[in-house]
């Protein structure tokens, strides 16, 4: 009985295997492209990293939770902002959106500010959708929409590590001044941007 079984599943398996097409290298290659590209995107634009480290930072300075819902929020809005960009729906004034946010964001850790927790969510959040489109809007034609988001969504969470982590030296009195001088240079790329 069971050696019976056996050689159904296996001729079952080998009828399926003889039943598929070829696969098709250059899909993989596409999701494979997508991602990288997406992956980079987000470095490619110094408004853009200035204001996802600005994340980590302003939850490294605000503590828990902030410390991991602030960077939790921008990624999963951000992707919300991405597909309205893929999608061709157009939400206005996102340059100006991604360089305020840079501003705003900056300008909370350099001046130290401590908002209640829901409003530090809803303003992340708000900039989160400038940033997704703009990235979602740039989506290369040949690319794989799931991919490229996966990639600039992975990067972002990156770069709000690495403003947690600098963020972390605000328990040292030098480490404050150095995370607030952070602030302050972020808001003036913003400021920057802005202008140009």
């Amino acid at each position: 009985m069971y050696c019976n079984r056996a050689a159904a599943i296996f001729i079952a398996v080998l009828a399926s295997l003889a039943l598929t097409g070829p696969v098709e290298a250059h899909e993989i290659k596409n999701v494979a492209e997508g991602f990288v590209s997406g992956l980079f995107h987000p470095l490619n634009g110094p408004d853009h990293m200035a204001a996802m480290v600005a994340v980590g930072l302003w939850g490294a300075f605000l503590g828990a939770p902030a410390l991991w819902l602030l960077p939790i929020i921008f990624p999963l809005v951000m992707a919300v902002g991405g597909a309205l960009g893929i999608l061709g729906v157009t939400i206005p004034f996102v340059e100006a959106g991604i360089a305020l946010s840079a501003i705003t964001l900056g300008a909370m850790v350099a001046f130290a500010l401590r908002p209640p927790i829901w409003t530090a969510g809803i303003l992340v959040g708000l900039f989160a959708i400038f940033h997704g489109h703009a990235h979602g809007t740039e989506l290369p034609d040949a690319e794989n929409a799931l991919a490229y988001s996966s990639g600039f969504v992975i990067a972002t969470g990156l770069l709000h590590i690495s403003g947690i982590l600098f963020g972390l030296l605000t328990a040292y009195p030098m480490g404050l001044i150095a995370v607030r001088g952070c602030g302050v240079l972020i808001a003036l790329v913003g400021l920057a941007f802005l202008l140009s």
